[in-house]
C-alpha cells in the first residue's frame, strides 16, 4: 500500500510555497501601504482564516484531489470545473517559473558565477525528477527546506527585535510621520490587494489531499495560516521599526537580506540569501506536486488525454510531470527570463482560483446540503471571503492594468485545449459536416478523413457510464440524464440498482426508465438489478467486471445515515 504523507510532510510541501511569500510580500505591502503595511497583512491573515473553514468544509465533504476543480465538478457543470482547472494549472506554471527563476537569482547574488537561465531550467528538472521518483521522497526534501526556512525567519526576527530594542523607537516614529499618498483607506486597500499574493500556496494542499493521512489536511491549513499570520505582519513591522521608509522602498527586491545585514551583519544576510534560494526552490516542488494531483484527475475525467495517466514503478504519472516541465521551460524561454508578464498571469489566475473555490463551497451548501462534512463555514464568512478576494483582484488590476491583457493571452490557449477535449464530439461531428460540404464527390481523401473521424467519435461514445439508484423517481433520473447529456460524451448509460433482502427496487422504477429511454433516444439506457450490498467493494467489483473506471460512476448526494465516507467510494462523482 502506498505510504501517505504525515502532517509535517504534507505541510512542508505546501508550506514552502506560502511561507516563501514573506520574501516579497512584506516589502510589496510597504510600498503601497507605507507604515500601515502590517495592518494590511493582518487583514490578509483574517481572510485566510475564513478560507480555512471554506477549504475545510469542501475538502472534508469531498476529500479527492483537484482542489477547486474537484469542488466544482461535484457541485456544478463540468465546463465550470474545467475553467477552475485551467486557472489552477496556469497559476502553478507561473509559480514554478517565477519561484525557480527568483531562487537562482538569489543564489546568483551570493555566487555571481552562476549562469541564471540554464541553472533555472536545471532546478526545475531536478524537482521534476524528484516527483517522478515519488512524492514520499520529494516530501523529505521539502521538510529540510521548510524547517531551515522557519529557523532562518525566526533568527532574523530575533536579531531585528534586539536591534530595535537597542536603538529605540526613533526610526519607527519617523516612518509614521511620513505622509501617505491619498487617504489611509486607499493605502490599506492597495496594500491589501498586493499582499493577497502572500497566500499563494494555500490552495495547494487540496490538490494532493488523497496522498495525505486521514485528518492531516485541516492541520496543513492551520499550519500555513499560523506561518502567514505570524511572520508576514511581523517582518513588515520590524522593517518599519529599523529601516527608514525610503530605504525600504529602494531595497524592495531584497528587503529581508537588507534587514539581516543591518541587524546581524553580513553572515546573517548570506544565510537569508541561501534560505531564500532554498525556499523558493521548495515552491517549485509545491507546483509539481499540486499540478500532478490536479492533472491526473483531469485526465481521469477525459479533460486531458488519457495517455498522461501512464505510471512508472513508483506509481508516479511521469508523463504529466514531464509535460508540465516542458511547458514551464517553454514559458521561461519565451519570456527570456523576464518574468514581469508572468506576474500578471500568476496574480489573476491565483485570485480567480480562490474565488472559484469559494463559489464551489457555496454550491456545496446549496446543491449538496445533505452531504456529511466535518466542519462548516458560515454564510457570512463565505460571502466576506469571496468579496475580499474579488476586491484584491480589482486592486491588482488597478495597480497593473496590463496584467489583465497578459493574463488573457495565456488563458485563451489553455482554454482552447481544455474545451476542445470537453466538446470534441461536437467538433468532430461539425468536421464531418464540413467534409461532406467540401468534398461532394466523396473522393479518397474524404473517405480517409471521414473514416478516421468516425473511429474517434465511436471510441469516445463507447465509454459507458453508471448511475447507482434503487428508489429515485423519474424527475430525479431526468436530472441525471440532463447532466450526462450536457457533460459527458457517451451513448451508453447503465442505471444500476443494488438489491438484497433489505433494499428492493421501487415498483415504478422500470417504467420510469422506459420513459427516459424514449425521451433520450441518443443514449441507450440499460437497467441492471445487481445482487449484493452497495458500498466500496461492490463499486470496485463492478468497475473491474465492466471495465468502467470509478470516476465514470455517479451517485446522488448521500445523507447523514450513509455508512461510508465519499473517499471510500473511490472517484465516484456526485451529480444530483
Amino acid at each position: 500500500m502506498k505510504k501517505k504523507l504525515n502532517q509535517l510532510e504534507a505541510t512542508a510541501i505546501c508550506g514552502n510555497d506560502i511561507s516563501s511569500s514573506c520574501l516579497y510580500v512584506s516589502a510589496l505591502a510597504i510600498v503601497y501601504s507605507g507604515q500601515y503595511a502590517w495592518i494590511s497583512l493582518l487583514v490578509v491573515a483574517f481572510v485566510l482564516f475564513l478560507f480555512r473553514k471554506i477549504y475545510g468544509e469542501v475538502v472534508g465533504a469531498l476529500p479527492l484531489n483537484g482542489g477547486a476543480y474537484n469542488a466544482l465538478l461535484n457541485t456544478t457543470k463540468k465546463s465550470t470545473a474545467s475553467l477552475a482547472a485551467a486557472l489552477t494549472v496556469l497559476s502553478y506554471m507561473a509559480t514554478a517559473v517565477i519561484s525557480a527563476s527568483e531562487a537562482v537569482k538569489y543564489a546568483y547574488s551570493i555566487w555571481n558565477f552562476i549562469p541564471v537561465l540554464p541553472v533555472t531550467i536545471a532546478l526545475m528538472f531536478c524537482f521534476m525528477t524528484l516527483v517522478i521518483i515519488g512524492i514520499g521522497e520529494s516530501s523529505k526534501v521539502a521538510i529540510v527546506i521548510f524547517l531551515f526556512h522557519l529557523f532562518s525567519l525566526t533568527l532574523l526576527c530575533a536579531f531585528c527585535v534586539v536591534f530595535f530594542a537597542q536603538n529605540g523607537f526613533e526610526t519607527l516614529m519617523l516612518n509614521y510621520k511620513v505622509p501617505v499618498e491619498g487617504s489611509v483607506f486607499s493605502a490599506l486597500f492597495l496594500g491589501f490587494s498586493a499582499a493577497m499574493l502572500g497566500i499563494s500556496g494555500f490552495e495547494s494542499s487540496a490538490n494532493y489531499v488523497e496522498e495525505q493521512e486521514a485528518g492531516v489536511f485541516p492541520k496543513t491549513l492551520r499550519n500555513m495560516w499560523v506561518v502567514v499570520t505570524v511572520f508576514n505582519p511581523l517582518i513588515a513591522f520590524l522593517a518599519l521599526a529599523i529601516i527608514p521608509l525610503h530605504i525600504i522602498e529602494s531595497n524592495q527586491d531584497a528587503l529581508l537580506s537588507h534587514m539581516a545585514s543591518i541587524s546581524g551583519g553580513n553572515w546573517l544576510s548570506i544565510l537569508v540569501g541561501i534560505d531564500a534560494a532554498l525556499v523558493l526552490s521548495g515552491a517549485v516542488l509545491t507546483s509539481f506536486v499540486g499540478v500532478g494531483g490536479l492533472m491526473e484527475r483531469m485526465a481521469l475525467d477525459r479533460i486531458l488525454p488519457k495517455f498522461l495517466l501512464k505510471k512508472n514503478k513508483s506509481g508516479s504519472s511521469y508523463l504529466i510531470y514531464s509535460l508540465f516541465f516542458i511547458l514551464c521551460v517553454s514559458i521561461l524561454l519565451a519570456t527570456k527570463g523576464n518574468l514581469a508578464k508572468l506576474a500578471g498571469v500568476y496574480t489573476i489566475a491565483f485570485l480567480s482560483v480562490m474565488v472559484l473555490f469559494g463559489l464551489g463551497n457555496m454550491m456545496l451548501k446549496i446543491n449538496r446540503a445533505k452531504l456529511p462534512r466535518p466542519e462548516r463555514s458560515s454564510w457570512l464568512g463565505l460571502a466576506v471571503a469571496i468579496l475580499a478576494v474579488m476586491v484584491a483582484m480589482a486592486g491588482n488590476i488597478l495597480l497593473n492594468p496590463s496584467y489583465l491583457a497578459i493574463f488573457t493571452e495565456y488563458l485563451i490557449p489553455t482554454l482552447i485545449v481544455i474545451f476542445f477535449m470537453l466538446y470534441r464530439t461536437y467538433i468532430f461531428r461539425g468536421f464531418l459536416d464540413i467534409l461532406s460540404y467540401i468534398f461532394p464527390e466523396r473522393g479518397q481523401l474524404f473517405k480517409t478523413l471521414n473514416l478516421h473521424t468516425k473511429k474517434l467519435l465511436a471510441a469516445i461514445n463507447r465509454q459507458q457510464f453508471v448511475f447507482f439508484t434503487n428508489h429515485d423517481d423519474v424527475a430525479t433520473l431526468n436530472k441525471v440524464m440532463l447532466y450526462i447529456k450536457n457533460n459527458e460524451p457517451t451513448r451508453i448509460l447503465k442505471i444500476v440498482a443494488v438489491v438484497n433482502e433489505e433494499h428492493t427496487v421501487t415498483p415504478n422504477l422500470k417504467k420510469d426508465i422506459e420513459v427516459l429511454n424514449r425521451a433520450y433516444p441518443d443514449i441507450h439506457i440499460h437497467f441492471i438489478e445487481e445482487e449484493g450490498v452497495f458500498g466500496p467493494e461492490k463499486i470496485k467489483e463492478l468497475s473491474k467486471r465492466w471495465g468502467i473506471p470509478t470516476n465514470f460512476m455517479f451517485i446522488g448526494s448521500p445523507g447523514d445515515k450513509f455508512p461510508y465516507k465519499i473517499q471510500e467510494l473511490g472517484d465516484v462523482r456526485l451529480i444530483i
